[in-house]
């Protein structure tokens, strides 16, 4: 049983370029969430309007889902493709 120079070498799954997509997809992912955090009020008993803002209703939401989009592209991109 002959084993050829690779044979203990690891293999991974992707490739540079994709890990490094992923790692700006989860960034953008964690600014979204980071962005639709908070709003709330101290006392239950009062409404804070803050929680409809723009930034919390809008953008946030955007960027998870552009993140998301990130990521699947991470996942398709060919990383033998020079």
């Amino acid at each position: 049983m002959k084993k050829g120079k690779n044979s203990n070498k690891p293999e991974f799954l992707f490739g540079k370029k994709n890990y490094q997509i992923m790692l700006i997809g989860i960034a953008v992912i964690a600014l979204g969430f980071i962005l639709m955090s908070g709003g709330g009020s101290e006392d239950p008993n009062v409404f804070n309007p803050d929680i409809y803002s723009w930034r919390r209703i809008r953008l946030a939401p955007t960027l998870v889902i552009i993140g998301l989009g990130i990521e699947i592209y991470a996942i398709l991109v060919n990383p033998k493709k020079q």
